[in-house]
């Protein structure tokens, strides 16, 4: 005997693999997490802070 398939519950699951191997490939083209992205400005900031603040002359504006 052929086993009983629920046509809905199948349409979800293939809807359901499509859209983790599209997550999947958007994952591995758009690369870094949120966490990456924010450690990299975080230390970009401090550097820029720690450069302004070994800084001879004050910065005037004319």
């Amino acid at each position: 005997m052929a086993e009983i398939v629920n046509l809905r519950r199948a349409r979800k699951d293939k809807a359901k693999r499509e859209r983790e191997t599209e997550a999947d490939a958007n994952r591995r083209r758009f690369g870094r997490t949120r966490a990456e992205k924010d450690a990299d400005k975080d230390a970009t900031d401090r550097a820029a802070r720690l450069i302004d603040g070994k800084r001879l002359e004050p910065d005037t504006k004319d």
